[in-house]
């Protein structure tokens, strides 16, 4: 696809008035907009200190770059505060990886979108919620910055539902996306980014077909609780179980309510992985004879009769995040073979 030609367009400083222009150019994502007008989008860019002719990515289907003015025009519309820029800088380098495959992303028939899990100050100073409601419902500015990331999706880069994407039934968080903290206070362990190589103030991009929930009220170890979680992640029409794909991962966010326990028995991270990975399977007698066959013909059947969601330990990503109400896990799974990418985020 050729690359789109940027030009800029007055707009009505009615809001009224611009959501009814915004839908009739095809940037309006059914929520309402605020008006990017020239006075807002050079307040957020002398905030933010950027050229707002610095190219950030290109991103596909349309190859088009994102410049800092082109986030911060998206990032008005979408309510997001212009301190949120830099960390919607380093998301936008995430998902432009060539590993992180946003081009498949963005054109797929799956109901795939971008989750930010944010580590740093910065969740606090942002107000990137990591407690109860995470994952969405929260009060805060985590919608409005995930809705500016997918905009930059639907207006630069010219994801169009029917049209370059083709995604059967898409989910909500193709609107205003999925961005969350880790509760790093609360966690035995040394924060996500940081793990995966980046200290400080970071942001992890994922691409994921939505949360799932998981429910455990009667582990008292953390062995049981874990292999309980484990087996929670796997069922037969996750995209992990697709035969075409060479790897898949999950992120599982952890109660900070288990975090005693799992530390104590835990300290080290990698040995949680271990035994989600472990447990993450499924007989493969409970697939259709075809199924089993070709399991068999990929080598995908442990020697114990089961078949694995993930291919790897290092596949299951592990953190701690939620509210300390309920005995809950949370799941997300990725699609494809989109890998998650980590990027520090720049003042």
């Amino acid at each position: 696809m050729p690359v789109l030609q940027s030009t800029t367009v007055d707009v009505p400083g009615d809001q009224e008035d611009f959501d009814a222009f915004a839908r009739g150019r095809g940037w309006s994502d059914g929520l309402p907009l605020i008006p990017p007008t020239a006075e807002r989008v050079d307040g957020y860019l002398q905030q933010w200190g950027a050229d707002p002719a610095e190219i950030i990515a290109a991103l596909p289907p349309s190859n088009a770059p994102v410049t800092a003015e082109k986030l911060a025009i998206n990032a008005v519309m979408a309510g997001a505060p212009a301190s949120a820029l830099p960390l919607l800088r380093a998301a936008i380098e995430a998902v432009a990886d060539p590993r992180y495959e946003l081009h498949a992303l963005n054109a797929t028939t799956g109901s795939v979108t971008t989750a930010l899990i944010v580590n740093g100050e910065q969740r606090h100073t942002l107000g990137i919620p990591f407690g109860a409601g995470c994952l969405g419902g929260a009060d805060g500015r985590a919608a409005a910055i995930g809705r500016a990331l997918q905009l930059v999706m639907r207006n630069v880069a010219r994801q169009r539902t029917g049209v370059t994407s083709q995604s059967t039934f898409g989910q909500p968080a193709r609107t205003v996306g999925i961005v969350f903290g880790e509760w790093e206070e609360r966690s035995p362990w040394a924060p996500l980014a940081e793990r995966r190589g980046v200290p400080g103030d970071a942001v992890t991009a994922f691409g994921t077909m939505g949360t799932v929930n998981i429910c455990e009220t009667m582990a008292t170890d953390a062995d049981t609780l874990l292999q309980f979680i484990g087996r929670s992640l796997a069922y037969h029409g996750a995209n992990g179980y697709l035969l075409q794909l060479s790897f898949a991962e999950v992120v599982v966010a952890l109660n900070p309510v288990w975090a005693p326990m799992i530390g104590k028995a835990y300290p080290d991270p990698a040995d949680v992985q271990q035994v989600l990975w472990e447990s993450a399977s499924i007989p493969v007698t409970e697939w259709p004879k075809q199924y089993q066959d070709l399991y068999e013909q990929h080598g995908r059947i442990t020697s114990d009769g089961r078949v694995r969601l993930a291919r790897r330990p290092e596949d299951v990503i592990v953190m701690f995040a939620g509210g300390l109400g309920g005995l809950h896990a949370a799941a997300l799974h990725s699609w494809g073979t989109t890998m998650a990418q980590t990027r520090p985020v720049r003042p």
